[in-house]
């Protein structure tokens, strides 16, 4: 095994390649604050890519009711068991990835999911982590919690299913960093289903090969964001390129909430794949499992996501910019209040204002005597 860089996990790990990135980094942001759990993602990904014969139960996209929602059933905890100890001692992750604690004759830690587990895609939806007493209310950090968690394939730089892969048939595209699989060479061992910790790879019983998200690379390569991105209802996503950490620009949208703000964390970065999916933690819920999913920088996200009306430069970003326009941002700024996008080719794509205009009316018109609600 190659010894290669993961930063998200602050040390060299055991992968089964060399280290070798691309030119760029296909990569998005995602805020689990803002999602509502409509699904219109879900379903703008099935009838773009898997409405076919063999892809029923294939959600390239789909939307968790956490702690107890899974897709499929137990795909996350049942994986943490098998991995064991995960600890942290800093930044620096000081457990194994489950490249480095996989099995004798195996190259991934692993299991395959039954076919059963893909029969709900919904267990667990609005589904609290405790029973909410009468009379209780939620504020803050409480006892009864959940949070909806978008996912799709993280396109990781260590991908576990290409790694796994006995006829080589998975790849990551240079250009953008995009992993797909070469249906041609595919021939169905079902062994990338094993490996991807996400469980983002599906199998088609109908055609026999593997399939996965292919993250829209046609309109990737337009200048376009993805399907799941454009069509949220919530404006929770953003997609763009990723530079390495060293190389971090400010300007760029996706640099500067993972890199420079630290406000955009990695899933189970733990695992050791350096995803390229990135969600800005949600702020009602318990410290340790949000350290748990997302790694030690969870708690500092959190605080800075609070303060994030009171920084115009956040507001612009986030509440603005995310989910305005279909085409990708590349470089931003907020100026005079407004935040304004620019696309692949350097001109402005979006410019909205950094905050609303807010007009408080009272109920009751004292100068047309009359209460204004359901009147002209």
């Amino acid at each position: 095994m190659a010894r290669v860089f993961n930063w998200q996990l602050g040390r060299e790990m055991s992968y089964w390649y060399p280290e070798s990135r691309p030119k760029r980094q296909f990569a998005a942001v995602f805020d689990t604050n803002k999602c509502i759990a409509c699904q219109t993602c879900s379903l703008a990904c099935k009838t773009t890519w898997t409405s076919g014969r063999g892809q029923e139960a294939m959600f390239w996209n789909n939307v968790e009711s956490k702690p107890y929602g899974f897709y499929p059933l137990g795909w996350d905890v049942k994986l943490l068991e098998l991995l064991g100890p995960q600890t942290w001692e800093g930044g620096v992750y000081a457990g194994r990835t489950i490249f480095e604690a996989a099995r004798p004759g195996e190259r991934v830690l692993g299991f395959a999911p039954d076919e059963l587990d893909y029969a709900h895609p919904n267990i667990g939806e609005d589904e609290c982590s405790a029973a909410i007493d009468r009379g209780a209310h939620l504020s803050g950090t409480h006892n009864a919690w959940m949070f909806y968690l978008a996912r799709i394939c993280n396109h990781c730089t260590y991908p576990a299913c290409l790694a796994s892969c006995p006829r080589g048939s998975i790849y990551k595209r240079p250009e953008d960093g995009i992993v797909l699989i070469d249906q041609k060479r595919c021939r169905g061992y079902q062994e990338c289903v094993k490996a991807c910790p996400y469980k983002k790879t599906f199998y088609n019983p109908a055609t026999r090969t593997s399939e996965k998200c292919i993250a829209c690379y046609p309109k990737i390569e337009n200048g376009q964001q993805p399907q799941c991105v454009v069509n949220c209802i919530g404006k929770i996503r953003l997609q763009g390129w990723l530079s390495a950490p060293g190389a971090a620009r400010e300007e760029n949208p996706i640099d500067y909430l993972v890199h420079v703000r630290k406000l955009a964390l990695p899933l189970f970065p733990q695992l050791g794949l350096e995803p390229n999916v990135y969600y800005i933690p949600p702020v009602h819920v318990p410290e340790p499992y949000l350290v748990q999913l997302f790694g030690p920088g969870a708690p500092a996200a959190v605080k800075a996501y609070r303060a994030v009306l009171e920084e115009e430069k956040l507001a612009g970003l986030i509440g603005g910019i995310f989910g305005s326009t279909e085409q990708r941002v590349e470089r931003f700024s907020v100026e005079n209040g407004s935040a304004i996008g620019y696309g692949p080719e350097g001109s402005e794509v979006i410019r909205v204002p950094v905050r609303e205009p807010v007009h408080v009316r009272m109920a009751y018109d004292a100068a047309r005597s009359v209460m204004r609600t359901n009147s002209p």
